[in-house]
């Protein structure tokens, strides 16, 4: 993950962002051959370190969570397996 932290990823303003620089959520391939950590931690290297900020298609897309008790972890295993090709 790159040196910025993660509140500073949340943080990042949506109209600032180029998105050009962005990863395309529908080409990132999930290996559900590793564990739960290694596929979250290969999919954030994945996002270019930022995985709250991404484009699908021509859309750029900025996710939160909030008014939830899940982890960050949880809410990420649950996008992979919603999103998996």
């Amino acid at each position: 993950m790159s040196n910025i932290s993660r509140e500073a990823m949340r943080n990042i303003d949506i109209m600032t962002v180029d998105p050009s620089t962005l990863v395309d959520i529908e080409t990132v391939e999930i290996n559900e051959n590793i564990p739960r950590t290694e596929r979250i931690i290969d999919f954030i290297k994945k996002m270019n370190g930022n995985p709250y900020l991404y484009k699908q298609g021509e859309r750029v897309i900025k996710i939160s969570f909030s008014g939830t008790d899940l982890t960050f972890d949880e809410i990420y295993e649950d996008m992979l397996r919603t999103t998996k090709k």
